[in-house]
């Protein structure tokens, strides 16, 4: 990447993930939306391309790319459907953890049905109890010769009830992030149960649901990393995780501007297209200013992430703060743009208006993400 631009291999992948989106998802969406129907096939089309593996390495079947990249893919298939786009982003990070810090063992067992994305995987670190405060969870893991007994429950977790693999963050020791490790568990081990699917305001083209762990027995190979690396397993995967969140929230954003500028060039109000008038001229050109501005930072912050730059944490709290924030703001003005018939499932702005506001509360709160910026610019 020159400082300014995308390479003629990231614009190959970017173009390559667009077209992807035009033929496979943008026609469907809606009906997924409306009748709450999970894309299996059109998710493994994804992962034909690679898409399910992103940046797992290629030692270990994956197409080993960059975090601008992944944003890249993440930010055009969002522009179809970010609930779907966001699926596929978690699946991913799941995989690179299994990729990044499992053993030998681990890798060899998943990664070969994970990248293809014949078997999908969860990340499960929230509980109903630890939430923002995610070092306090409760999920308890006991050694027990050569397993690990796991009693417990995940809440909120995306692909509940429907994936084969789950990345949980578990306690094996002290309180506190010290005292957490991570298990790679089945879905179909014995004592893993799942809660009803939420009823949700927008992503419903994903199934999400409570993950329960009733004196689970795990093989203790099952452990990705070391006791007690847990927790910072799971930051390092949250810095990718809010890239590409945020990068969902971009592709949804542009959505929503390429339908306010078609719309608004149409739509005619006292004799004029309503692209005319000033005052819609500045709303879209407020709207493409903060969305470039937000796509900017995430860009920058998902080359950090990439180089493990020393601020790569920071840098991606911000860059998930402005894109999500950035995100719901621009669906709203484009509902607004479209007047009543932004409020119909007729057009497609309700939907990203619906999906979109999610991103600002999972992957870490926007709240939590002004926190981190704070604290480690107060710490130098």
């Amino acid at each position: 990447m020159t400082q300014f631009d995308l390479t003629d291999d990231q614009r190959a992948i970017q173009d390559m993930a667009r077209r992807f989106t035009a033929d496979a998802i943008t026609p469907h969406a809606a009906e997924w939306d409306e009748r709450h129907i999970f894309p299996r096939d059109a998710i493994r089309a994804a992962a034909a391309l690679g898409f399910g593996g992103i940046y797992v390495s290629e030692e270990s079947g994956g197409i080993g790319l960059g975090r601008l990249e992944a944003a890249l893919i993440m930010e055009a298939m969002a522009h179809g459907c970010p609930s779907t786009s966001a699926f596929i982003s978690i699946h991913n990070m799941g995989a690179w953890m299994i990729d990044r810090f499992g053993s030998q063992a681990v890798k060899d067992k998943y990664l070969s049905d994970l990248v293809p994305m014949t078997r999908m995987a969860s990340y499960c670190l929230t509980e109903t109890g630890a939430g923002s405060d995610a070092a306090a969870l409760r999920t308890k893991a006991v050694r027990d010769g050569d397993h690990y007994v796991v009693t417990g429950a995940k809440q909120f977790i995306s692909g509940g009830g429907e994936n084969d693999v789950y990345v949980v963050m578990v306690r094996t020791g002290e309180d506190g992030p010290k005292g957490i490790s991570c298990l790679v568990i089945e879905k179909d081990m014995p004592g893993v149960s799942f809660g009803a699917q939420e009823r949700k305001l927008g992503w419903h083209s994903q199934p999400t649901a409570q993950v329960n762990f009733d004196a689970v027995r795990v093989p203790a190979e099952n452990l990705v990393g070391q006791e007690g690396e847990g927790f910072r397993i799971a930051m390092m995967g949250l810095d990718g995780g809010r890239l590409n969140i945020g990068a969902c929230s971009l592709g949804g954003a542009q959505r929503c501007i390429d339908e306010s500028i078609a719309y608004t060039k149409d739509r005619r109000q006292f004799g004029a297209a309503i692209a005319d008038f000033q005052n819609t001229q500045f709303m879209l050109a407020d709207m493409v200013t903060e969305l470039e501005a937000a796509r900017t930072l995430l860009y920058a912050a998902a080359v950090k992430v990439t180089d493990n730059a020393p601020d790569k944490t920071r840098f991606a709290a911000m860059a998930k703060r402005l894109a999500t924030d950035t995100g719901s703001s621009v669906a709203d003005r484009a509902l607004q743009l479209h007047g009543g018939y932004g409020y119909l499932m007729d057009y497609p702005i309700e939907r990203f208006w619906r999906d979109l506001r999610v991103h600002s509360i999972l992957e870490g709160t926007n709240q939590v993400m002004r926190m981190i910026v704070a604290r480690d610019m107060l710490r130098d």
